[in-house]
């Protein structure tokens, strides 16, 4: 029998690592559009949204509570469950970010601990009803983030309509850098309290705590590890965001960043996790259809929803294959 303080160690471990890996996958989500129109060098758009991120993880723990308790029954899973999940979702982020791939770290996440429930205790461990609302959230912040995006690029083009497209430039570059800001809070604010709440369901089930309260410790740490893994820079898929999707100027960056944000901030606070990836993705779709339906390059993003879709089943097999290897910890 494993030692039970250790086995939570290994998860608050790999919890931590997991966030690492979410915030140099998802750098791109803050900085792709100001990196991708120039407005700011890759390595200052990566520093300012790196110390953006550990801020914006102080900003709610709401999220981090449904990834607690909405997603399995607490009281129905163990540790083991709990690292099978996260060695899934971790693999699957290393493995994407190196071929370039902006895929959703919080799809990731769901599916890995949904596979590595099912082996350990069945369907029965699952919570529908909240799985069902996180799934809903996933797929509409995308069409969210279009429709914000496309409005915002609407008024900017109606209210600057008789001046010059490079006077409009001009105004929106220092703009830009201050929704690419904002961006980068939301992006902590949102994916930080993924790992928070797997760490808290991991003091839960060794007993720790007995509620779902987010400790100060765990919201620091998870912040300091995101804002860490960001400063290494997810380059490849910053150039797929940034600049082969579509042709941004930068008031469609700015367009882009503050509509996702708003979404992203939102959300957060009210406690519904959703994908950062998916939704500046959108944003950034409906900018650039707003402006004109060609200047998308539909095949990229064909591929990036190709990716989307293939990540719940092919992370929730990865959970559910690990779990059965590590069963024998149990």
């Amino acid at each position: 029998m494993l030692d039970p303080f250790w086995v939570l160690v290994a998860v608050i471990v790999l919890a931590l690592i997991f966030d690492f890996t979410n915030g140099w996958h998802d750098t791109a989500n803050a900085i792709a559009t100001v990196v991708g129109t120039r407005t700011l060098s890759p390595t200052k758009a990566i520093m300012m949204a790196a110390v953006l991120n550990l801020a914006g993880a102080f900003f709610s723990t709401e999220v981090a509570k449904t990834i607690g308790k909405n997603i399995v029954d607490p009281n129905g899973i163990t540790q083991i469950v709990l690292i099978a999940a996260l060695l899934a979702v971790i693999i699957w982020n290393i493995v994407t970010v190196l071929m370039g791939i902006p895929t959703s770290s919080s799809h990731a996440l769901i599916g890995s601990l949904v596979g590595s429930a099912i082996a350990y205790a069945g369907v029965s461990v699952l919570q529908v009803s909240g799985i069902l609302m996180i799934l809903v959230a996933l797929l509409v912040s995308p069409l969210l983030g279009g429709l914000a995006g496309a409005g915002l690029i609407k008024l900017i083009r109606f209210f600057f309509k008789n001046k010059p497209r490079s006077k409009v430039k001009s105004i929106f570059r220092p703009l830009q850098i201050i929704s690419s800001a904002g961006m980068a809070f939301s992006h902590g604010a949102a994916d930080a309290q993924k790992a928070m709440g797997i760490i808290t369901l991991g003091l839960f089930t060794a007993g720790y705590q007995n509620d779902m309260n987010v400790p100060f410790w765990v919201v620091f740490a998870a912040g300091l590890s995101m804002a860490l893994g960001t400063a290494m820079g997810g380059r490849k898929i910053i150039h797929t965001i940034g600049t082969r999707l579509s042709r941004l100027e930068s008031p469609q960056g700015f367009s882009a960043e503050t509509g996702a944000a708003l979404i992203l901030a939102t959300v957060a606070k009210v406690g519904v996790p959703v994908s950062t990836t998916h939704t500046i993705t959108g944003s950034i779709i409906g900018v650039g259809a707003a402006e004109r339906v060609r200047s998308v390059r539909w095949s990229i993003a064909g591929k990036i929803i190709s990716a989307w879709v293939l990540t719940l089943p092919v992370t929730a097999i990865m959970g559910y294959i690990i779990y059965l290897i590590l069963r024998v910890l149990e």
